[in-house]
């Protein structure tokens, strides 16, 4: 599995210039079989190795902060949950691939946990916007996300790094990759700590947090037609933050603590016979979410996902089609001390999943794709997904694209089936949520230059939200009646004025509105900016290399829960500068220094919550054996 990849602006992918990635031109999602970024019709932006390394940003949520149509809300200091929004969608409409691994946690409501995913380990990072789910199923409404670790038949050697910097943080991390005729072997580990700050922002005692990462890949290639690889994946995360008063039910200075696991592994198979390219994998992914109050426990879950398919897929005469199965079948379980066992529940659910994909050159010129998926559920209503798309060629330089896409996002556990007796009640007979999308688009090419614009809207049906019977004072989900819109413009520009340097910069407008029942005026959705700007740029010269990120975040609605009734507040725009200078001393060894928030913004993502300050860190970087 894979994720696709083409900017809609930058239909070139922001690429190192070093032989092992020479392969960056291929995009691994833009359908079932990679396909040439420069082909492949979609919008979506690739963040490769050298340019992670250079702007040196710590987690997965900071680098998603800088591409278009990103809106990225951090519900207090690092570590705290962190949701991605693309595109207006919801903060469970974003799919997550780690190394071909579906990465949403189960557990947490379907949702990916960006807060816990480091990027040191990572060798590239793209990001797919727009209804994907004919290709990749549930939960890719919005977009997708795919990270990918060291390719360990491409690359070798290995990496030391060791940071200190503001509120007592610390970052370790290794990475070591060899390889034998057609094995390899990669491995890395990581730690990430902070001391933090006071979440509440009223002067009480820090929030702080660590993540502890690790991951073990082989693949062996006996020879060209064959492949077969294994991955693993480890991470573990403890954040402090401040909750609720039990008696008061508003914010306040707590001693809230939540621990987070993640553990997967993947293996796969890929092999050509007979003019057709075979791929078999099977998945496992185990999560587990503990909180206390001070020493004592709260709740707990548990979430477990296996995951199995396989894939055809053959050329002729300019045609390519695809066809696969997948299954796949999760268990989830709730515990909790402070009701005494009341949200106590073990579920499981599966589904079973067909798709086709058509692709074909008709010329020089033109090119279309068509997908259709039909996924079957165990416990709520089947669902069907469409994606068309087209591509011209009108130059050398200038490309069109045009697509139809549709998405779909299963209930959660706590939707299908509740949470409190009595008082929260799930409601069984929840069909899907779904979204219709479609973008148009034009890129350009020119040398080191590239830009692009696109424009989309999106609607979203049968959206799950809570109700609540004022007779009975119970609550429970349904699907709402009406429909909301998301709709905008995204454009993008970059320019690579020598193979190691790179500037690229971004602005994203956005129009979402909220309609929950048929006939009323749509509302501004929560915690998404009308208007928002990103520039970047990364480089090399000599023995310096150099990272710089600016993230303008424009103003955004949310709610005040702690008033009764709620009400809406403005949250205002902010400018989240980052910086970063490494010098190599001597050949492998790198010293550098880097700050974050560098502008000392006051701002927040989520009405209530503290972000940090400006910090400084400094570190050194080894390499060797490359």
């Amino acid at each position: 599995m894979s994720l696709l990849i083409l900017s809609l602006i930058a239909s070139t992918p922001l690429a190192s210039a070093s032989d092992e990635d020479a392969a960056a031109s291929i995009v691994v999602t833009a359908s079932r079989q990679p396909v040439d970024a420069e082909e492949a019709p979609v919008s979506a932006t690739v963040l490769e190795r050298d340019i992670l390394q250079n702007l040196a940003l710590p987690l997965a949520a900071d680098f998603l902060r800088l591409t278009p149509g990103a809106a990225v809300a951090q519900s207090g200091p690092r570590g705290s949950q962190t949701q991605l929004r693309i595109r207006g969608a919801e903060a469970n409409h974003s799919l997550l691939f780690l190394d071909g691994i579906r990465f949403n946690d189960p557990a947490a409501g379907n949702e990916a946990r960006f807060e816990l995913l480091s990027t040191d380990a990572l060798s590239r990072l793209e990001v797919v916007r727009g209804p994907q789910s004919a290709l990749w199923g549930s939960e890719a409404l919005g977009g997708v996300v795919a990270a990918e670790t060291t390719d360990p038949l491409k690359e070798r050697g290995g990496m030391l790094v060791g940071e200190y910097g503001s509120l007592d943080s610390a970052r370790l991390f290794g990475r070591v990759a060899a390889q034998s005729g057609g094995f390899g072997i990669a491995a890395s580990g990581g730690l990430l700590h902070s001391n933090g700050i006071d979440s509440f922002g009223a002067g009480g005692e820090r929030d702080g947090f660590e993540n502890k990462h690790g991951n073990l890949k082989t693949v062996f290639a006996p020879h060209g037609d064959l492949l077969f690889g294994v991955v693993g994946h480890w991470i573990e995360g403890t954040s402090q933050f401040d909750g609720f008063d039990p008696a008061t039910f508003r914010r306040a200075d707590t001693l809230d603590e939540t621990r987070n696991r993640l553990r997967a592994v993947r293996a796969w198979s890929q092999a050509a016979l007979g003019g057709w390219s075979l791929l078999a994998d099977a998945s496992y992914l185990d999560s587990a979410n503990r909180n206390r109050l001070g020493a004592a426990p709260l709740n707990r879950t548990e979430g477990e996902r296996l995951t199995a398919g396989g894939q055809a897929s053959r050329s002729f005469g300019g045609h390519r089609v695809t066809a696969a199965v997948e299954h796949e079948a999760e268990d989830f379980r709730a515990r909790d001390q402070i009701y005494f066992g009341g949200t106590d529940q073990d579920r499981s659910r599966s589904l079973t999943a067909v798709v086709g994909e058509w692709r074909a050159e008709w010329n020089g010129a033109f090119s279309t794709g068509l997908a259709v998926r039909h996924d079957s559920f165990s416990a709520f209503a089947d669902a069907t997904t469409l994606r068309a798309s087209a591509l011209v060629r009108a130059s050398d330089a200038l490309r069109f694209h045009a697509a139809y896409g549709e998405g779909i996002a299963q209930p959660t556990f706590y939707d299908l089936f509740g949470f409190f007796p009595g008082s929260f009640a799930g409601n069984p007979a929840l069909k899907p949520e779904t979204s219709r999308g479609f973008e148009l688009g034009a890129r350009w090419e020119d040398g080191a230059f590239s830009a692009g614009a696109a424009a989309f809207s999106n609607r979203l049906e049968d959206e799950i939200v809570d109700t609540f019977d004022s007779v009975s004072f119970t609550s429970s989900t349904a699907n709402a009646t009406g429909k909301s819109r998301r709709r905008g413009i995204e454009l993008e520009a970059s320019w690579r004025p020598s193979p190691a340097t790179i500037v690229s910069a971004n602005y994203t407008y956005l129009d979402a509105g909220e309609r929950r029942v048929e006939g009323d005026a749509l509302v501004r959705e929560v915690r998404r900016p009308r208007h928002s700007a990103n520039l970047f740029a990364a480089g090399e010269q000599g023995r310096w290399r150099w990272g710089a990120s600016a993230a303008w975040v424009g103003a955004r609605r949310d709610v005040d829960f702690d008033s009764f009734p709620a009400r809406p507040v403005r949250l205002g725009d902010y400018l989240l500068a980052s910086l970063r200078l490494g010098y190599e001393v001597t050949k492998g060894v790198e010293a550098f220094a880097r700050a974050e928030n560098a502008l000392g913004a006051d701002y927040q993502d989520v009405f209530g919550y503290a972000t940090a300050g400006r910090t400084v860190h400094a570190g050194l970087r080894l390499r060797f054996g490359d």
